[in-house]
């Protein structure tokens, strides 16, 4: 199972996905819909896994938490 989190960048205009699962560790997302796209991007890299995604606030508190199900299924 992957685990992702969503924290404030730190210029707090911006968010950040960080994950062992992702090539570089971490990507930033920037604008009105950073959060929702950051999410989009970890339940779609995470289609053939299980996956947990943490979204905390700006002081760092846990404000969501998002369970996913693996979507693949052998024939």
């Amino acid at each position: 199972m992957h685990v992702y989190e969503i924290r404030a960048h730190k210029s707090n205009r911006a968010v950040d996905l960080l994950s062992e699962a992702l090539p570089f560790g971490r990507l930033c997302y920037g604008g009105p819909d950073a959060v929702r796209n950051a999410i989009g991007y970890a339940r779609f890299f995470t289609r053939s896994h299980g996956a947990v995604i943490r979204v905390y606030d700006t002081a760092g508190n846990l404000i969501e938490v998002q369970e996913h199900a693996a979507d693949f299924k052998e024939p």
